[in-house]
């Protein structure tokens, strides 16, 4: 159960679990893990560590690592992510390229889907429904 960890296995869990993550990438690469748990930095020098630190030490015995302390004053926008309350991110990326001539190429695909040949027997034009159409040429159905 997360709520009984300590500040420092939490941290260290977090590391942990970042490392794994993205092991693919890390495995047989040197990397720097920052932190803002000055602590953290410490925690391979440490001669007494609990179970779980132990088992999250060997497993991060598997990397090439180094981690540095970033004071959270010096990260900003870090500290108050880590500060944010927890709520699901929902996320749509969309990347669209825009052409000069991308409305005469709609009306130009528009046109052509509307021929004979291509609609075929099944006539699903809309099932039925006629196309609106607007001042530019370009064909809607239902308002799009």
């Amino acid at each position: 159960n997360k709520e009984n960890y300590t500040t420092h296995d939490l941290e260290l869990g977090a590391m942990v679990f970042v490392l794994r993550l993205w092991r693919h990438y890390l495995y047989g690469t040197k990397c720097t893990v920052y932190t803002n748990h000055k602590s953290l930095q410490y925690i391979l020098d440490q001669k007494e560590l609990n179970m779980r630190q132990r088992r999250w030490i060997e497993l991060l015995s598997d990397y090439d690592y180094v981690i540095r302390y970033h004071p959270g004053k010096a990260n900003v926008v870090e500290d108050a992510l880590s500060r944010k309350d927890k709520e699901p991110i929902r996320v749509r990326a969309l990347a669209v390229t825009v052409h000069n001539n991308l409305p005469e190429q709609i009306r130009n695909a528009q046109v052509e889907a509307c021929n004979e040949e291509n609609i075929g027997a099944e006539g699903f034009l809309g099932k039925g429904e006629p196309f609106e159409v607007r001042s530019d040429g370009t064909k809607c159905l239902k308002g799009r």
